[in-house]
Formats: structure tokens, C-alpha cells, sequence
């Protein structure tokens, strides 16, 4: 039964696999899973870690990510994330779904549910997707109070509080900077730097800040698709590919579906679609069918047929 069902590594054991990871002068590659299966591929391709995105949750349950999702929703799609794989999972927490006593709450929801780390941002509640314009962050010691309430309520000290500044693109880069030193004292573990432009921003971001630093690198944004090998010269300890499989999963699925309905079939779409063997082989059909025969395939002592 090992392995099959949920992960056999434990949650602390995800989490200090995440912090060796973030010292270990190797990248950690996240990219985002938009469901439980998206992330048992993640792992197997080799990854080292995976992320859940606030805007891929909204965007699941066909919404903008406006901060309409709530602290339920977020940390129920992340549990069933984190429960099927090995590796150490980071999830997208806004600004805390309120105030810094929410803050601190969603900690304690995030570890019971499994995640190795979460990020709080410094935006204003309810907030607007990192790389569209419009975005507001509050003060920073309105910040410093929600990190503070974040860290505080941490039990697990392996849990990882990343904090995500918005500044740049409002404040600018050297505002944003500042903002991530302060974060840091407050307590941070991992300072998210969101909507920088060029390799150059990136450069000036590291050098400035002494702790472990992650990129945002999604697509059609604020920011150059820099390669991770390039961020890993540069410094920065993590990167993440927020709404990569979602996109491409949705672009696959709406072609399909408009051949499908020009069509009346599916037949000329089989070369582009997951085989049923390949499905089966992604979530160990075969064990769980061994398994299954294993528990019933007895008989008890004694019974008369």
C-alpha cells in the first residue's frame, strides 16, 4: 500500500526538503499544479518542488483572481496537491484572507494541510493579479504586522513563510528592495520579488537582500522569461511557472473541443490526447488493482463455503 493513495514523505520531511533545497545553491524549479494529477507529473519529470497558484485556483472555478476565493477553497485545493506527492509544496495565500489575525490563521490551516511553505504579499485586501496594473500595497509596517502574525503562529519551524512584495511596479525597485529588507527582520524565510522586468532588476534585487529570493516566471506578464539556469547565475533560490500547465492545458482542451463540435468527432485528435495506458501508468492503476486483489483475494478460517 506504500506510495499508493497519498505520499509516504511526511510533511516536515517535504519542508526541510525545501529549506536544503533553498540553500543548496541549486534552483528550485516549482511549477504550478492546477490539480493532484498535474503535480504526480511534476514530480516524475524531475522537478524539485510544486506550486499552487491563487490566480489558477480562481481561474478553476471561473473567477478572476480578485481575491474572491477564500481560505477553504485555496487550502483545500492545496491538501489535495501536497497529499500525492513527494515533494515540498508552496502555496499562494494572497494576503492572508484578511487582517494579520487571519494571517496567522491561514498558517496554521496551510501546515495542517500538508503545504511546506505559503507566501503573503503586501498588496491591499481584496487584491489584483500580480502583473495587471491597478495593484495598491499597503504601508510596510501593515506588512511587518502580517508577517509577524504569520511566523508567530507557525509551529512547525521547518514551515516556510515567504513574503511577496508588489512594490516594484508601483514604488519601484529600489522602494521594493527596502520592503524586503524589512520583511525579512520581520521574520521571512523567502522573499518573493513579483512583476520585475529584466535580468538587470533581478541582479540589483539579489544583490541588495541577503536571504533566499524566488522569481515569478509566468507568462505574458510583467516579466522577461528568464531561463532558470540564468536566475540559478544570478542567485535567486527558487523559481516558479505559476499558470504554465493550466494554459496548456486550456489551449489543448478549447482547439479540441471546437474540432470536436466543426467535426462531430474526436478521431482526428488521438495523436494529441493521454493515452488511457499512460493515464493508468501516471496514477499506478496496476498497484492499486494488486492491491485490491491482495485484500479480498482470502479466505477466513473456519468458513464453510
Amino acid at each position: 500500500m506504500s506510495g499508493l493513495i497519498a505520499a509516504t514523505t511526511s510533511a516536515s520531511d517535504k519542508r526541510r526538503a525545501l529549506r536544503a533545497g533553498l540553500t543548496s545553491g541549486t534552483i528550485q524549479r516549482m511549477p504550478g499544479a492546477f490539480n493532484p494529477l498535474t503535480a504526480k507529473l511534476i514530480q516524475e519529470i524531475g522537478f524539485e518542488g510544486v506550486y499552487v497558484s491563487g490566480a489558477v485556483v480562481s481561474a478553476d472555478l471561473a473567477l478572476p483572481d480578485i481575491g474572491l476565493t477564500t481560505l477553504t477553497e485555496v487550502a483545500g485545493r492545496a491538501q489535495q496537491i501536497a497529499r500525492v506527492t513527494d515533494l515540498p509544496v508552496l502555496v499562494d495565500a494572497d494576503t492572508g484572507f484578511g487582517e494579520p489575525m487571519n494571517a496567522a490563521r491561514t498558517v496554521t490551516v496551510m501546515e495542517d494541510a500538508g503545504l511546506a511553505a505559503l507566501h503573503l504579499e503586501d498588496q491591499i485586501n481584496p487584491k489584483r493579479c500580480g502583473h495587471l496594473d491597478g495593484k495598491a500595497v499597503v504601508p510596510t509596517d501593515e506588512m511587518v504586522r502580517r508577517l509577524h502574525a504569520a511566523v508567530s503562529a507557525r509551529r512547525d519551524p521547518d514551515f516556510v513563510v515567504c513574503a511577496r512584495t508588489d512594490a516594484a511596479g508601483i514604488e519601484g525597485i529600489d522602494a521594493a528592495i527596502e520592503r524586503a529588507k524589512a520583511y525579512a527582520d520581520a521574520g521571512a524565510d523567502l522573499i518573493f520579488t513579483e512583476a520585475l522586468h529584466t535580468e538587470a532588476d533581478f541582479e540589483k534585487f539579489r544583490a541588495a537582500v541577503d536571504i533566499p529570493l524566488l522569481a515569478n516566471m509566468t507568462e505574458f506578464g510583467k516579466s522577461k522569461l528568464i531561463p532558470a539556469q540564468t536566475l540559478e547565475s544570478i542567485g535567486f533560490n527558487a523559481v516558479i511557472y505559476p499558470v504554465s500547465t493550466l494554459r496548456l492545458a486550456m489551449f489543448a482542451a478549447e482547439a479540441g473541443l471546437r474540432e470536436i463540435a466543426e467535426t462531430g468527432t474526436q478521431a482526428g485528435l488521438l495523436d494529441k490526447m493521454q493515452h488511457r495506458s499512460r493515464l493508468y501508468e501516471l496514477i499506478d492503476y496496476e498497484k492499486y488493482n494488486e492491491f485490491d486483489s491482495g485484500i479480498f483475494n482470502f479466505t477466513i478460517e473456519g468458513r464453510q463455503s
